[in-house]
């Protein structure tokens, strides 16, 4: 990624905030980047966003959340409304009520493996299963957030080929109790890796589990691709693990102040945190630099 100044700690030159190409998509993370702490987004974000849209430039919001968390952005897309959600595994139209566009499963006999290697790597693991109708959970695992059509069972049990769930699986999730995240996340990617994609995203040892070579960034690229945009048409923004493949794809790239030290660490250009409204900054700045462009 193009090397640059942090926004947050010195001015940028023109040079610097000037990017490569003249975007054509901007594709931003949701929780720890463009929503606040309280899961609202702000007016100058709100405002932003809708400028992009009528500069001409997509808005794709690109989600570890569920389609059915999505309320919280529903009221701010504009030209396609379509998001990316689980980590890459679906496409949903949020205009359609988060109707599915497109899925990218996680196969049960993949499911079943990563269970058995992480279980037996990391004794004490619990899991959930994330289909498109909804969640489920092993009694052991935290229920974080209560889903009142959740069914509590054996991961084996909700895998099975009997189990009566025919949906496709967005998403395995493996939580530990002990393990630091990072900690857990190398003991599962070595243990079971060959069988999925393992990223995070959760402050606590919370693992998300997606089909082999499924991620933000690949389904990005294919949405991407469909339109005749290049990655260095794209400006994208995030701020944890799950954020990295596609920060690393696209051609300018922003951590936020509040980032993981990964992403920090390899994503050279910086914008503040998601409290002070990060992302709209650069909206903004890249809307002020296309204006002056179009007055030479």
């Amino acid at each position: 990624m193009e090397s640059v100044t942090s926004a947050t700690e010195q001015p940028e030159t023109s040079a610097a905030r000037r990017p490569a190409a003249v975007p054509r998509l901007i594709a931003t993370d949701l929780d720890g980047t463009l929503l606040r702490d309280d899961k609202t987004v702000s007016e100058r974000t709100v405002a932003a966003l809708a400028a992009a849209e009528a500069a001409g430039i997509e808005v794709f919001f690109v989600t570890g959340r569920p389609a059915r968390w999505m309320d919280v952005v529903s009221d701010h897309v504009h030209g396609h409304g379509l998001a990316i959600c689980a980590n890459g595994a679906a496409v949903v139209d949020l205009r359609d009520g988060a109707r599915f566009v497109d899925v990218r499963p996680l196969e049960r006999a993949d499911a079943l493996a990563v269970v058995h290697a992480v279980r037996a790597a990391a004794p004490g693991s619990s899991f959930a299963v994330e289909r498109t109708t909804g969640i489920h959970y092993e009694p052991e695992y935290p229920p974080f957030f209560l889903d009142p059509g959740a069914v509590v069972a054996p991961a084996e049990k909700l895998l099975a080929e009997d189990s009566g769930y025919t949906e496709p699986i967005l998403k395995l999730l493996a939580s530990h109790p002990d393990l630091g995240p990072d900690e857990f996340l190398t003991i599962a990617r070595a243990a079971a890796g060959e069988h999925g994609s393992f990223t995070r995203s959760s402050p606590t040892a919370l693992l998300e589990i997606s089909g082999p070579g499924v991620s933000k960034a690949s389904t990005l690229a294919q949405c991407c691709a469909e339109r005749g945009i290049s990655p260095e048409e794209v400006v994208a923004f995030g701020d944890m693990p799950n954020d990295l493949e596609m920060l690393g794809w696209a051609g300018t790239a922003y951590a936020m102040a509040n980032a993981h030290p990964d992403v920090l660490a390899v994503t050279t250009h910086h914008t503040a945190a998601n409290t002070e409204d990060g992302v709209a900054a650069v909206i903004e700045r890249i809307l002020e630099a296309r204006a002056a462009e179009e007055l030479r």
